[in-house]
Parts: C-alpha cells; sequence; structure tokens
C-alpha cells in the first residue's frame, strides 16, 4: 500500500521483455548532456523560506544564509518567485519595476551575495519572470493612461460598446483568470477599457507593439549582464489574444458561476500563433548570449494548455522554443484513482509527443496547485519522488515537497491569496493557494525556524514540530529518501538510460532503466491502498536471484542496501 522501491540489477542483458514497452532510446555513449539536463531545479517560494530580518517575510539574505542546504538535497539550480519591485497584490507577480529589487526582500546588493553564494556551490541561479503583464502602478501603465509617447500603445485598450440605454460595456465577454469577472477595466481618465486577464491591478503588455518587445527582451538582458543563469516564464500562453476580439464560448463546465473564468473555452485568449514566435525569439536571443557566456542560458515556461498546444512550445531542431515547457501532467491529470495503466499512459504520451530530439521533464507541484501530499496520499510521496527523478529528463522540485509537506489550513480571516479572496468567505478554500505557500519548516523551535518575528505573513503548518527539515534529517523519512534519490539520479544509467516502463498489476507501476555496460535499475511503486505481490520474472524475464534495494518509501519494509 503506497510502497515503492528501487532496486539494483547487476545483470547486463536480458531476455525478452513481457508485458512491458520500450518507450525511450536515451542518450548515445558520447552525448554530453546539458547543465539543465542532469540537475534537480529547486523552486524557492521567496516569501515563505526564510526570514532574516525579522519582519515575518522571507528573504535574499535569509536564502544565502541556506545555501549549504541545497548541496545536502543536491540541486543544481534554483528558480526564485519574483523579487521584482512590486506592490504586493499578486505577491511579486505584479510588477513595478523589472530592474529593481523589491525592498521587501533585499537590495540589489543582497541578490548579488546570494548569486555569488550559490555560483561558489555550483549552483545556477534562475529569476521567475512575468512578460504577460505589469502592476498598473508601472511607469509604462501611468504613461499610457495619459497617451504619453512612446507609451500610448504599450497596453491592451479598447473603446466600449455603448448599450441600448448608452452605456459603457466591456468590448467582449472575456473573463479573468481570478474569478473577478471581466477581464476589461473601465479607465475613467482615458475613456478606454484596459484588458488584464489576472487582477484588476495586472494590465496585459500589448506584443503587438514592437516596441514592448524590445523593453522586454532589453530587460531580459539586463538580468543575463546581472549574472543570472536563466529564467522561468510566466504564463506565456496569455501573450496574445485575437485581434478580432472574438468572444469565447460557453464551457459548460459544472459548478462554476457565470463570473468564474473557468465557465469560458479560452479559444480567443490563449496558445495564439504569435505567442510561440515569441517564445522563439526569446531562445534565440538566450543562445546567442550562450556563445559569449560560453554557458547555456536557459528558459522554461509555463502553460497550463492542452497537450498538444503545451508541447508546441519546445519548437523545432530548426526553430527552438523554450529548453521545455514544464510538463504539468502529474499535476493536472494525476490524481488519487489513477491506477498503474494511467500513470504508464501518462508518461509515454509526454515522452512520444516531444518534437525529436527533446528533453522530457517531471513537475510534481508548485505555488498555483495542492502539494502533491495532499493531491495524493503522504504515504505515496517517495513513490512519486521515484518516479520524477529517475525518469529520463529533468526534474522540478517545489520547496518543502523534499519533506513530504502537506497543505495548512489556513483559515478565510487569515488569507490573503487574491484568487480566495475574490470569491468570499464561501468559496475561498476552493481557489486560495495560501495552503501551499506557507513557511518552509527548519527545526522545532520557535515559528519553526523561520522567522523570530511575532507575526508571519501566513501561518506556519500545526505539525511543525514533527514534519520539518532538522527532524526528517535523523530517521527515515521523506527527506532521506529524496537525498538518496537527488544522488542517484546521477549516475550515467539515469542520465542516459534506456526507459521500459511496465503495468504490473492494475495498481503496481514499474519501469527499469539501463545503459551500456552500467548498473541497471528497476522501479517499483504501489499506487493502490492494498499489499500486493507481484512477479518481477513475469515482466522482466530473466532476473539475477538477489536485488539490491537502492531506495525504499517510508512505509516499505525493505531496507536500503
Amino acid at each position: 500500500m503506497f510502497k515503492a522501491i528501487a532496486v539494483c540489477m547487476w545483470l547486463i542483458a536480458f531476455n525478452s521483455l513481457v508485458s512491458s514497452e520500450y518507450v525511450y532510446e536515451g542518450l548515445s555513449d558520447s552525448a554530453e548532456p546539458d547543465w539543465w539536463q542532469t540537475e534537480i531545479i529547486y523552486q524557492i517560494y521567496v516569501r515563505s523560506f526564510k526570514d532574516s530580518d525579522g519582519d515575518g517575510i522571507g528573504d535574499l539574505n535569509g536564502i544565502t544564509e541556506k545555501v549549504p542546504y541545497f548541496k545536502t538535497i543536491n540541486v543544481g539550480a534554483v528558480w526564485l518567485s519574483p523579487i521584482f519591485l512590486s506592490p504586493q497584490n499578486d505577491f511579486g507577480y505584479d510588477i513595478s519595476d523589472y530592474k529593481e529589487i523589491d525592498p521587501l526582500y533585499g537590495s540589489m546588493a543582497d541578490f548579488e551575495r546570494m548569486r555569488d553564494e550559490f555560483h561558489k556551490h555550483g549552483i545556477k541561479v534562475l529569476l521567475d519572470f512575468v512578460p504577460n503583464h505589469t502592476s498598473d502602478e508601472h511607469e509604462w501603465f501611468q504613461k499610457s493612461i495619459k497617451k504619453i509617447e512612446p507609451f500610448a500603445d504599450y497596453y491592451v485598450w479598447k473603446d466600449p460598446i455603448r448599450d441600448s440605454y448608452g452605456n459603457n460595456t466591456p468590448p467582449n465577454n472575456w473573463l479573468g483568470v481570478f474569478n473577478s469577472g471581466s477581464a476589461w477595466e473601465w479607465n475613467e481618465e482615458r475613456q478606454q477599457y484596459y484588458l488584464h486577464q489576472f487582477q484588476v491591478k495586472q494590465p496585459d503588455l500589448n506584443y503587438r507593439n514592437p516596441s514592448v518587445r524590445e523593453e522586454i527582451k532589453n530587460t531580459l538582458l539586463y538580468w543575463l549582464g546581472r549574472g543570472v543563469d536563466g529564467f522561468r516564464f510566466d504564463a506565456v500562453n496569455y501573450l496574445f489574444e485575437r485581434e478580432d476580439l472574438a468572444d469565447e464560448p460557453k464551457s459548460n463546465k459544472i459548478g462554476y458561476l457565470d463570473t468564474d473564468y473557468d465557465s469560458l473555452l479560452h479559444t480567443s485568449t490563449l496558445d495564439q500563433p504569435e505567442t510561440y514566435s515569441i517564445v522563439h525569439q526569446w531562445r534565440q536571443m538566450l543562445d546567442s548570449y550562450r556563445t559569449r557566456e560560453k554557458k547555456t542560458k536557459f528558459m522554461m515556461v509555463e502553460c497550463y494548455s492542452p497537450l498538444d498546444k503545451t508541447l508546441m512550445y519546445y519548437g523545432t531542431n530548426s526553430e527552438p522554443g523554450a529548453h521545455f515547457p514544464f510538463n504539468f501532467l502529474f499535476i493536472g491529470t494525476f490524481d488519487q484513482q489513477s491506477d498503474a495503466a494511467k500513470v504508464h499512459s501518462m508518461i509515454k504520451s509526454w515522452i512520444h509527443g516531444m518534437p525529436t530530439g527533446m528533453w522530457p521533464n517531471w513537475v510534481l507541484g508548485n505555488h498555483d496547485n495542492a502539494r502533491v501530499a495532499s493531491r495524493s496520499n503522504p504515504m505515496l510521496v517517495d513513490g512519486l519522488h521515484m518516479i520524477q527523478h529517475l525518469l529520463p529528463g529533468t526534474s522540478v522540485t517545489y520547496y518543502g515537497d523534499e519533506l513530504g509537506l502537506i497543505d495548512t489550513n489556513v483559515r478565510w480571516d487569515q488569507t490573503v491569496d487574491p484568487a480566495g479572496l475574490n470569491v468570499g468567505p464561501y468559496r475561498f478554500l476552493k481557489f486560495s493557494r495560501d495552503p501551499v505557500r506557507t513557511p518552509f519548516p527548519w527545526d522545532s523551535s520557535y515559528n519553526a525556524g523561520f522567522s523570530n518575528s511575532s507575526s508571519l505573513w501566513l501561518p506556519l503548518n500545526s505539525d511543525y514540530w514533527k514534519k520539518n527539515m532538522a527532524e526528517e534529517s535523523r530517521f527515515k523519512s521523506n527527506l532521506r529518501s529524496y537525498r538518496q534519490l537527488s544522488r542517484l539520479r546521477r549516475s550515467l544509467t539515469f542520465v542516459k538510460g534506456d526507459l521500459h516502463l511496465y503495468t504490473l498489476s492494475k495498481w503496481v507501476f514499474g519501469f527499469s532503466r539501463s545503459f551500456y555496460d552500467h548498473p541497471t535499475y528497476f522501479i517499483v511503486v504501489n499506487f493502490g491502498s492494498e499489499i500486493e505481490t507481484v512477479n518481477l520474472l513475469e515482466a522482466r524475464g530473466t532476473l539475477p536471484t538477489t536485488l539490491k534495494v537502492k531506495v525504499s518509501s517510508i512505509n516499505s519494509g525493505f531496507v536500503t542496501g
């Protein structure tokens, strides 16, 4: 029941496989993978990682204090949630100056000190970049309201439609992502509506304006000049909208109000053809920068889109897009009802769906979705980490998932996320993202070692006294399993090896990795709620009589070694 093990098989050649599927060929012996292909990328939600100045909010100096921790879990790159100057209406995703550090998190000197400390430990630094919109407090928007050139058309402005009574109404039926009603807001001074696909205070940039595209490129170059190693691009699939402003059709989804974003199908506002072109241009710019630095400047993009449209963000070998779009199958498709066949199909669909020559990635959690331990089961976390870390591809970890953290109970009176506040006290639990953004528990001391403040920006999880980094370092735990896996995935078998998938029973899933004369590994995960016995000989043919357990889950009877 939710048990998982990874075993090493010191047998080099096997007989024909039964009830298995050969899915991935792996890299050639001579191929040298790039840094981003072999490393774990770790998402730091800055506000909640470590508070150094006692204001109850995490900051850059707090992260710098904890750089050695990342070496203990074998992280190769960190991705920071937005640290730019912001009114914090959406906690940094509303940017008022792309080239300044928000004082809430520190200064540019603090950033450079943190960057240097990471680089000294061989860890890359990635920034979360928000290209779709700015804050309404950004200088560009304030000048755009006044039609001051060249900023007059930096945002998406449209004239109103007059109803039969002469009242102004929005240009179409588009809705805001945060369930606040229309995606259009009237501006009295300019006498036009502006588009905001997210919050009212987050006006959409107009990417049909070449000056906007140039501003964004210059901003990226600015941060590359500051020594960052790449970017995570937020919400890229929103960059362009249909020029004809066509209304979007009803989705007819059950359980949503007419003002809820998911009540529409977003045919006019997502994944427009021009968006892919912009992603290609950014990649071209990053690749050209690489020729001077001699290190790959990396880009990954976020989009919650259908699989076929998501995979298009890879581009092609002749016209590459992102190094990868996030693979959200284990967030959006996997749930507590998922059996071995479904997991088998999910993995195969991504690997076979990628354009030729591209690299997979595996994501279990992020700042916008319930934690993996809450979406699935706390006892399944190790098994899911085995799948994530030991499949071919890059692994992306959300802070705290290595501890197996569950969602924190955040009451209505403690709620700060606009996605929750917008829908009111009766529905906030369905939409609020606060439960997955609470402070990292370092130990069992006051405030879990996160802060010495008497008031934290979000509450701690009440189980921090036992579920914390220090405590989990002392005994068999999710953290210790994570450390074992993060070391193991660096072996050549996992970096370059072939992949076979197995459906061993309705609920028991397995896969094997092999590479020339290196050890072959077999991973078995039980997604069911009962103990099962499976016969690996039926799946793999001839096996040695003894298999060595390399990693076992916290509720497995097998002992590592």
